[in-house]
């Protein structure tokens, strides 16, 4: 009889529940632990879904014109072109995730991802008893999955999970590096599985599909980011068409189409471009301070913070323990981060993650209450801390 397979606690919900119970207590908390947007859905979106509201009975309903549009969008930013059956709507980025997965492999699949990444990919896969192959990215590599790397994962994987801009790291492969390693997967037959949920949010260079390179790749992506509509719990999963079937079936007896209210508001986003580049320019802005803030708190080393709204950050001169450091800086401080364990349960201990998503003035305040506590750590190092 097959045995529930084990999986690891997301350690960041636990800290912060901490902070929520502190603040109730009457604390100042700055909470930069989750990636999600301070800002609220765009205004049109929230207009467009309070009429439906007023107008509306609503029910099961998967919308054909936000299908058309999401497969528009592919073609005017990737010039990629989508048949809109291809794009399946979900209630948000992680069931998607779960039918990327179903639709592509079978029970004991070997399905390869980085080494830091989002917690949920290697514990969604191992719940569907599947078996995670992370391979470690360090500094060297920008905390990245290179094609040599995944060239040499021996037998070759069933499949490979990609993210650009990544979480934790933040960081963007460039168009050649996608590239080959969309070639060494068609060599080697790996499915890819791209996350773009940070799409649209990009430093410098935009973030490439991976459908420009492999149009037999399923991408997962959402509203909850760069459209700020988290709450609203809407994503979406691209398959290749000789998928549709498949994953529309798993989709219809596991999950059921998404709120119907999400998808009317999730059409009018799409025309709210102005209103979301704002919202960059306030991540661009609280990135710099951070950026700037870093050295003066002794973090000269970071994963470069390409896109997304996150800096991964090395603190094992201070720690190997980043779990009980996110503590004791929260509490100490206010300020809520992620601990590097949820990401890397190998060498996550040595890093944090800052989430740069909450409004200027909380960054500023986070700034100036962690300056002089992280100066206080400095005098207390490790003992057998790096040189």
């Amino acid at each position: 009889m097959m045995s529930v397979p084990p999986i690891d606690p997301f350690h960041a919900l636990s800290i912060s529940a901490l902070a929520h119970e502190l603040a109730a207590q009457g604390r100042s908390i700055i909470h930069m632990e989750f990636g999600q947007p301070s800002t609220s859905a765009p205004r049109a979106a929230i207009e467009r879904a309070q009429h439906v509201l007023a107008t509306d009975p609503m029910g099961y309903w998967e919308s054909q014109p936000l299908k058309e549009r999401i497969a528009l969008h592919y073609h005017e930013t990737y010039g990629v072109s989508l048949r809109p059956e291809q794009i399946i709507l979900t209630c948000g980025a992680s069931p998607a995730l779960v039918l990327a997965l179903m639709t592509s492999f079978v029970p004991g699949a070997h399905v390869a991802m980085a080494r830091p990444g989002y917690v949920a990919y290697r514990n969604v896969v191992r719940s569907l008893h599947m078996e995670p192959v992370e391979i470690p990215c360090g500094e060297k590599e920008r905390f990245q999955l290179t094609p040599h790397a995944i060239a040499a994962i021996d037998p070759a994987p069933d499949g490979l999970i990609l993210a650009s801009p990544a979480n934790p790291t933040g960081t963007i492969l460039s168009p050649d590096e996608i590239k080959r390693i969309a070639s060494v997967c068609r060599t080697r037959r790996t499915c890819i599985i791209s996350d773009e949920i940070y799409h649209g949010l990009s430093f410098g260079e935009r973030a490439h599909s991976i459908l420009e390179y492999d149009p037999d790749a399923l991408v997962v992506n959402s509203f909850s980011k760069y459209f700020s509509m988290a709450p609203w719990r809407l994503g979406w999963l691209v398959v290749p068409p000789a998928k549709v079937e498949a994953a529309r079936a798993r989709m219809g007896n596991l999950f059921l189409p998404p709120a119907a209210l999400s998808q009317h508001a999730a059409l009018a986003a799409f025309d709210c471009r102005d209103e979301l580049e704002g919202h960059m320019e306030t991540y661009r802005r609280n990135r710099d301070l951070l950026l700037r803030a870093l050295p003066e708190m002794g973090l000269r080393h970071i994963a470069p913070p390409d896109g997304a709204f996150y800096i991964y950050a090395d603190i094992r001169h201070l720690t190997d323990d980043s779990m009980a450091f996110c503590k004791r800086l929260l509490l100490d401080t206010g300020v809520t981060t992620a601990p590097g364990i949820d990401f890397d349960p190998v060498d996550g201990k040595y890093f944090i993650r800052f989430s740069f998503a909450v409004a200027t003035d909380q960054i500023e305040e986070a700034i100036r209450r962690m300056v002089p506590w992280f100066s206080r750590q400095k005098n207390c190092l490790r003992a057998d801390a790096p040189a």
